[in-house]
């Protein structure tokens, strides 16, 4: 078989709920974990996707399997992927329908202390480089 070719599923998550749960917030972390993830096991990243209360059925999560350009996606957890989809559920039967193989990375989350957080709400919190206001 040749390389398989993974689409991270990473969750946007409003700022403030950086205190309650900041791993949802941080989505570095996230895509870093299943980035791990996948290394780990041999396959390669070709998409990194950031959703939030996404339907399953929504052409951005299929366009690329469609292309050929993705066999497997893969979510840090459970949470995370019930962020970023409105159904996890019907997603996976999606999925199953169309072949694709659905993962979670289910690795330890990094523990997050006050500097952490702080540093994930300044950089979630800053205009972006050539911000306009428009």
């Amino acid at each position: 078989m040749g390389e398989v070719r993974v689409a991270v599923i990473a969750s946007l998550t409003p700022l403030e709920e950086l205190d309650l749960d900041p791993f949802l917030v941080d989505t570095r972390s996230q895509q870093a974990m299943c980035a791990r993830w996948a290394a780990d096991n041999g396959y390669i990243v070709t998409r990194q996707l950031l959703f939030y209360g996404l339907r399953p059925d929504h052409s951005a999560l299929w366009a690329d399997v469609e292309a050929g350009d993705v066999d497997l996606f893969v979510a840090p957890n459970d949470r995370v992927l019930g962020r970023a989809l409105t159904s996890p559920s019907a997603f996976a039967q999606e999925c199953e329908r169309r072949g694709v193989r659905l993962e979670t990375a289910g690795l330890d989350e990094p523990e997050y202390n006050a500097r952490m957080k702080a540093s994930i709400h300044r950089r979630l919190s800053m205009p972006t480089a050539g911000y306009d206001g428009c």
